[in-house]
């Protein structure tokens, strides 16, 4: 089997979903020369999202995504799967979104805060730090969270109890697993 090439460079990239407050965020360290693609693959892993939905970047008023004949926008999309990481940015400070779920509309911003050489014996991609779980599918988006954060959270709730079914469970939003991110991020 070939040996993996070391990428010239590693991006630092912080990820915060939009509209939540307190913010629910990741720190992520990326290849340089990653699709979008598999970008948004790392973003389902660290987020914790099942890719479960429609997504797409929007880069400097470009947007990419996997374009698919049925659907007819008054915009191109470009094929993320042809474009890398290090061809769309240009350095620390960039900022562009990812939107996930078109109907729940889950913004994020990804900020590129720092280009570090690779670290020896590193593997890569890896989540370095985050905070807050993120919000479970189908929820309902920004709104519906915090509904749904605000039923779970008082027993005398009227749908305390169905929101809690939904769930299937126990839901911590405090809660951030960085090693089974981590994890995760090593069988992609």
């Amino acid at each position: 089997m070939p040996k993996k090439k070391q990428p010239e460079s590693i991006y630092q990239l912080k990820v915060t979903l939009k509209g939540i407050k307190p913010p629910i965020w990741r720190r992520v360290q990326v290849p340089d020369d990653i699709s979008l693609y598999k970008l948004h693959k790392i973003l389902q892993i660290v987020m914790g999202w099942f890719d479960l939905h429609l997504h797409q970047f929007t880069i400097r008023g470009e947007y990419y995504g996997l374009p698919d004949p049925d659907f007819d926008f008054d915009f191109e999309v470009k094929n993320e799967k042809r474009v890398k990481l290090n061809q769309i940015v240009s350095g620390v400070g960039d900022k562009f979104t990812y939107e996930y779920d078109f109907g729940d509309d889950w913004e994020h911003t990804i900020s590129i805060e720092k280009i570090l050489p690779p670290e020896k014996g590193v593997h890569y991609p890896i989540c370095i730090k985050g905070k807050r779980a993120c919000p479970p599918e189908d929820c309902g988006g920004v709104w519906g969270y915090y509904e749904l954060l605000e039923a779970i959270q008082n027993p005398d709730h009227p749908r305390h109890q169905e929101m809690r079914d939904w769930l299937g469970g126990d839901f911590d939003p405090e809660e951030f697993d960085i090693e089974a991110v981590n994890d995760a991020l090593k069988r992609i």
